[in-house]
């Protein structure tokens, strides 16, 4: 629901500025997983222009390089909401839980990271080569976790991988 109600909200503004076209950037990574946001996406008539050119996260992450970007190497960003399991009521409270919580391994100095909320418990997705890094502030962020309001705070050893969540629906 995020994907169409942004884009609802673009729409509006972009017909009041007599915006011919909204475009937003997924890439053919995105092609193949459960993305409700795609669907919004094509009902409403946004633009794709990155997987239209057939680029991938990594097409992108080398062409911004090479045009010397500073976001080349940014992390990637979904809505909050994906972080929650399927069918599990979305709070603000539990917004910020995973917001919070998000921001301190940013802030300890992570790459690229996802608190995955089950209820309570916590499951944190990072990159395997920062699995160390992880395991050195276990306390620390396990305090910090508990304090934001979580029970449980668990270390998800497959590691940071995008769309985590849709393994449920293959179950």
């Amino acid at each position: 629901m995020c994907k169409r109600e942004l884009f609802e909200k673009i729409g509006k503004i972009a017909q009041k500025e007599h915006i011919a076209a909204i475009a937003e950037g997924s890439n053919t990574d995105d092609n193949g997983d459960y993305r409700p946001g795609l669907q919004a996406v094509a009902e409403l008539g946004v633009k794709s222009p990155l997987r239209r050119s057939n680029l991938s996260k990594e097409d992108i992450r080398a062409l911004s390089k090479d045009m010397g970007l500073p976001t080349w190497k940014k992390q990637s960003f979904a809505c909050l909401s994906s972080r929650f399991v399927y069918g599990e009521t979305i709070s603000r409270e539990k917004l910020s839980m995973v917001d919070r919580a998000e921001q301190l391994l940013l802030d300890l100095g992570f790459h690229q990271v996802r608190v995955r909320i089950h209820d309570k418990l916590a499951r944190i997705e990072v990159m395997p080569e920062e699995f160390t890094m992880l395991l050195e502030n276990r306390k620390f962020i396990i305090e910090e976790l508990k304090n934001y309001g979580f029970i449980y705070v668990t270390m998800d050893l497959q590691g940071y991988r995008t769309g985590s969540m849709n393994e449920t629906l293959k179950a």
